[in-house]
């Protein structure tokens, strides 16, 4: 009889790949990026785009050359009627917001968790070295016995070879 091996349904599968930590650190990480990004932002709008238009206009994102000619813009609406504009103040405003995101991801998340890392690692790697010590001295010592247990079985060393006193190993010629 040959054994049929049952494949596993679409729905194990998925429920296999939803639940290795990788998928799930994964989402964690998606939710809080998106939410630490309000704040990015928030702290974009709010602090450096003031700091910005107190040199110029008051909102970074109004920065902008026209590529031919001069740009006509509508009064009403703010949108241009004539020319091409370069919005140069919309990609330095994002690049400030991906600075600065960047910058409080590594030194608040990664830093500190490379580092807590590292001294794990020194730790696990100093347990390893004790124990590997152990066993070397371990087998030290068990190589001793050895020897020892040898020498004795062979009557070259030990306490029956001993000058000291008298010979208890064998028979004792009577005295008298």
């Amino acid at each position: 009889m040959v054994s049929e091996k049952k494949e596993p349904s679409l729905l194990d599968g998925f429920k296999a790949f939803l639940m290795r930590g990788n998928v799930i650190d994964l989402a964690v990480a998606v939710v809080i990026g998106a939410a630490f990004t309000k704040i990015v932002n928030s702290v974009v709008e709010g602090v450096i785009n003031p700091l910005v238009g107190a040199i110029g206009t008051q909102d970074l994102n109004r920065y902008s050359s026209c590529l031919s000619g001069p740009c006509g813009y509508d009064q009403e609406t703010g949108e241009v009627v004539d020319g091409i504009p370069i919005m140069w103040g919309n990609v330095l405003s994002a690049a400030l917001s991906f600075l600065i995101t960047a910058a409080v991801v590594y030194f608040l998340m990664v830093l500190p968790m490379a580092k807590y890392l590292a001294r794990q690692a020194a730790r696990k790697a100093e347990k390893e070295g004790v124990a590997e010590a152990m066993e070397v001295s371990e087998l030290e010592v068990l190589k001793e016995i050895r020897d020892e247990l040898v020498a004795q079985r062979s009557g070259t060393a030990g306490p029956a070879s001993r000058e000291d006193g008298p010979d208890t190993t064998g028979p004792q010629p009577p005295q008298g």
